[in-house]
C-alpha cells in the first residue's frame, strides 16, 4: 500500500507498507474464510527480516499439517497478530467480526486521537486547526525531527486556538532526544499540560529511561521498550525496573492478542495506564485492533485512526465522526482493494 503523502518520524520516512494475509478457510464449509493481517513494520518490528515470506509459507504448510504449535512465534509477532485474527474472524463466522461486542455491531463508538504527522510547521498548523474543528478531544503530534523551537511553538499556537485550552494534548518522540538534552526538552515541555509523551529516547536504555520517569515533570509512555519482550518475568521486570506512567500497546508488534492481554494484566497490577494503537495496518488490522479495544472497555483515548494514510486500502469497516471510531455496518464485507479515501 502507498501513502497519500510521506508519512514521517524521527526514525524515518515511510512512502509504502508491505503486508500479507492470512486465509483460513473452514474445511466443512469452504466458503467461510477468516482473514487476518501480518504486516511486520520497516525498521521496527522484530520480525522485519528478508526470510519472513519464507517463514509464513512454512506456518501455512504447518497449519495444514496440524503442527502450528511447532512454529516459532516469539519471533515473529505480527504473524501470530494475523493468526489470532484470522482464527477469530473464522470463528465468527468470517464476517470480520473479531471480538463480539457494542463496538463491533455499530453501537459504541471508541474515543481515538487526532493523529498529525510530521510535516512542515505550517501544514501541521493547518491540520491541528482540522483536527479541532471535526470534534477531536485529543490530538497527538509527532515531533522530534524538526527544528524542537518550533515544534514547542507549534504547541503554544495549538493550546492558543478556540478549544485548544481543553484538549488532551499527547507528543510521540520516537526516540529522538538524545540522553544529554532529554532532562532539558521534558522540562520545556512542561508548560503545555501535556498528557504524555511516547518514547521519548531510544529503546534498550532501562537505567535513563527510568530516570526520566522519576523525574520527568510529563508523564512518559513507553512504546518501542516493549518490543520483543514476550516473558512474563522480563515484562515484570522491565515494568518494575522502569516505572512509566503509561504504556502504548500495538498488537502487531507485541505478538497479538493473547501477549497484549499479558501486558495489560501486568499494566493493571503495577498500576500503570495503557492505550491501544494501530501500527499503520490495513483496515483488516485496524478493524481488529479496534475490536480488541472495545473488548477491553474504552479507559483513554486509543490511536486507531492510521486507515486514511492510504491512497488504496481495503474495504473500510470504520468510519470516523467527532473524534470517535465507528464500525461502519454499511461496508460490504469483501477483501478487494479499492481506492476509497478514508476509514
Amino acid at each position: 500500500m502507498s501513502f497519500k503523502r510521506p508519512a514521517t518520524t524521527s526514525r524515518g520516512v515511510y512512502t509504502d507498507r508491505h503486508i500479507y494475509l492470512l486465509s483460513i478457510h473452514n474445511a466443512v464449509n469452504p466458503n467461510v474464510v477468516g482473514v487476518g493481517e501480518c504486516a511486520p513494520l520497516a525498521g521496527l518490528s522484530i520480525d522485519d527480516r528478508p526470510d519472513y515470506e519464507h517463514e509464513l509459507r512454512k506456518l501455512v504448510k504447518q497449519i495444514n499439517n496440524n503442527k502450528a504449535d511447532d512454529f516459532n512465534f516469539s519471533e515473529f509477532p505480527s504473524i501470530k497478530f494475523g493468526l489470532e485474527t484470522a482464527l477469530l474472524d473464522l470463528k465468527n463466522g468470517g464476517r470480520k467480526i473479531i471480538f463480539q461486542n457494542l463496538y463491533a455491531i455499530g453501537r459504541m463508538g471508541i474515543p481515538i486521537n487526532g493523529l498529525i504527522w510530521m510535516d512542515n510547521i505550517e501544514a501541521m498548523k493547518e491540520e491541528a486547526i482540522e483536527k479541532i474543528k471535526r470534534g477531536f478531544e485529543c490530538i497527538k503530534l509527532k515531533i522530534g525531527a524538526l527544528d524542537f523551537e518550533k515544534e514547542l511553538q507549534l504547541l503554544a499556537f495549538i493550546r492558543e486556538q478556540k478549544g485548544g485550552e481543553k484538549l488532551i494534548l499527547r507528543v510521540d518522540a520516537n526516540g529522538a532526544f538524545k540522553n544529554s538534552e532529554a532532562k532539558d526538552k521534558l522540562n520545556e515541555l512542561k508548560p503545555f499540560n501535556l498528557h504524555s509523551i511516547e518514547q521519548p529516547i531510544k529503546r534498550g536504555q532501562w537505567e535513563n529511561m527510568r530516570e526520566l520517569c522519576a523525574l520527568s515533570p510529563v508523564p512518559i509512555a513507553l512504546d518501542e521498550d516493549l518490543i520483543g519482550i514476550h516473558e512474563e518475568d522480563e515484562i515484570e521486570r522491565i515494568l518494575n525496573s522502569i516505572r512509566p506512567q503509561y504504556l502504548v500497546l500495538k498488537p502487531n508488534l507485541l505478538g497479538g492478542f493473547v501477549q497484549s492481554d499479558i501486558w495489560i494484566k501486568h499494566a493493571e497490577k503495577n498500576k500503570i495506564g495503557w492505550w491501544l494503537t494501530s501500527a499503520l495496518e490495513s483496515n483488516i488490522g485496524l478493524n481488529a485492533i479496534a475490536q480488541y479495544a472495545a473488548n477491553h472497555g474504552v479507559k483513554t483515548h486509543s490511536g486507531l485512526g492510521t486507515g486514511q494514510l492510504y491512497t488504496a486500502n481495503f474495504t473500510p469497516y470504520t468510519h470516523i465522526r467527532d473524534g470517535y471510531l465507528w464500525r461502519d455496518m454499511g461496508s460490504v464485507v469483501t477483501d478487494n482493494v479499492s481506492a476509497q479515501e478514508g476509514i
